[in-house]
């Protein structure tokens, strides 16, 4: 039950007939601190407390809601605001759990504060008794866990910590739910990841690959996948994993490849950029939308019986190609010479209002600073079983109006930024500056 609601209702009803805490602590033959402590919220209001209370109030203060209450991890990411949103529209009541910080990290989320079917929760997957007291006050039909250190260049810079969130953060999220009481009741979906199969033993990649995982990132969400089936089968807990292949859009993080990339052209077409430099443009992925994913993971706790699914388009395309794309949308054709590190993507051609100047010269350089110390050069996703149990359509957008749209939001980004800092193309100073693998 949400104490939050109760309290809520408790103060009008007090308000309105005009009861202190004191006259309700004696009606009800308790002492004042029990009020207060649960008007603060630091304690909750048992379920005998509940009826006490509306036996001598004479009045309901617990009115149940027919809404699906769903709990989100990870809520102020990327995929964490447009399941937000399709959860909102589905009817459900949407708790978000958010972490500490003295930087506002919640402009994706911003344009929901304030629905009424929106709430958010301060707690961290590094924190156990964070989950227990917000899952145990929310008590939500759906979990998904979406929060993650989901960086693999990062994980490689922090392992502990990656494998502290990614790894035990999801067993603290499945023994919280044991905690409290919701392990019949409650449905799980963990945000898994293609880089599971790192270095890859067969092409396309399904449910029955086997995993090489080449990251700490990847080791660290293995962990989680084994938990979250462990638990499924020992305690008969309907949680599952989706093993998400790349998915983007214009909200994906400024340090991934993709936004790197569509910034970058959109700097550059505006002449505020000079150079974009890349690791391994061959590297291949298979990019989806992040807001045709979030319905599959949906989907997935809407099933009959738990099951693990990967989540993917079935299209596989490399940073390359991305690239130039994405330099084609600002109004800028991109010629690639050269292989390995000394590859480069030059202006061939220029439209619109992109400046002619820009025709012969480097736009895309390659720099061995943004190899990985141990690099997955080739995931592609069959979406066979989630289109066939599912009903999933993993086509709505292509990759082509997938690089379109974050484009397009850049280029408004980058104009509203006006005057801003021209970027150098020196790579010491490119890398000083924080524009990071």
């Amino acid at each position: 039950m949400k104490d939050e609601t109760i309290i809520k209702n408790l103060k009008t009803i007090m308000n309105r007939r005009g009861i202190s805490q004191r006259e309700l602590a004696n009606m009800i033959g308790k002492d004042e601190t029990v009020i207060s402590r649960w008007f603060a919220g630091k304690v909750g209001i048992s379920t005998s407390s509940i009826k006490l209370l509306e036996t001598v109030l004479g009045e309901k203060i617990l009115i149940e809601s027919d809404k699906k209450r769903a709990l989100i991890t990870g809520v102020t990411g990327q995929d964490g605001s447009y399941l937000s949103e399709f959860l909102i529209e589905k009817g459900y009541d949407v708790h978000g759990i958010i972490r500490r910080s003295s930087v506002d990290f919640r402009e994706r989320i911003a344009h929901l504060e304030g629905h009424p079917q929106f709430h958010l929760h301060y707690g961290d997957l590094g924190d156990s008794m964070s989950l227990v007291k917000v899952i145990g006050m929310v008590r939500p039909d759906e979990i998904y866990n979406l929060a993650a250190q989901s960086h693999v260049q990062v994980s490689f810079d922090s392992p502990e910590f990656t494998a502290d969130i990614d790894a035990t953060g999801v067993l603290r999220v499945l023994e919280a739910v044991r905690a409290c009481g919701l392990e019949k009741t409650c449905r799980i979906y963990q945000a898994s990841t293609s880089e599971l199969y790192g270095k890859v033993e067969e092409v396309p990649q399904n449910e029955n690959t086997p995993f090489h995982p080449y990251s700490p990132y990847a080791v660290a969400k293995l962990y989680g996948f084994w938990i979250v089936k462990e638990y499924r089968e020992a305690y008969n807990m309907f949680c599952c994993s989706g093993i998400l292949f790349n998915h983007e859009s214009e909200r994906r993080g400024e340090t991934f490849v993709t936004r790197k990339i569509t910034l970058a052209a959109a700097r550059i077409a505006q002449g505020m950029q000079d150079c974009l430099y890349l690791g391994n443009l061959s590297s291949l992925r298979d990019w989806g939308y992040a807001k045709d994913y979030v319905e599959c993971m949906w989907l997935i706790l809407q099933n009959k019986i738990p099951e693990d699914f990967v989540i993917a388009t079935g299209v596989q395309h490399s940073v390359r190609e991305f690239a130039y794309y994405a330099f084609k949308h600002v109004g800028i054709e991109l010629e690639f010479r050269g292989e390995g590190l000394r590859e480069v993507g030059v202006c061939v051609k220029v439209r619109g209002n992109v400046s002619k100047d820009l025709v012969g010269k480097e736009l895309i350089r390659v720099s061995e600073d943004f190899y990985r110390p141990t690099d997955v050069v080739n995931l592609w996703g069959d979406p066979t079983k989630a289109k066939a149990k599912l009903g999933w359509n993993p086509s709505k957008t292509s990759f082509e109006e997938l690089v379109k749209l974050m484009v397009e939001s850049d280029m408004a980004k980058v104009a509203s930024e006006g005057v801003a800092a021209k970027v150098r193309t020196n790579l010491a100073e490119y890398l000083e500056k924080g524009i990071v693998k």
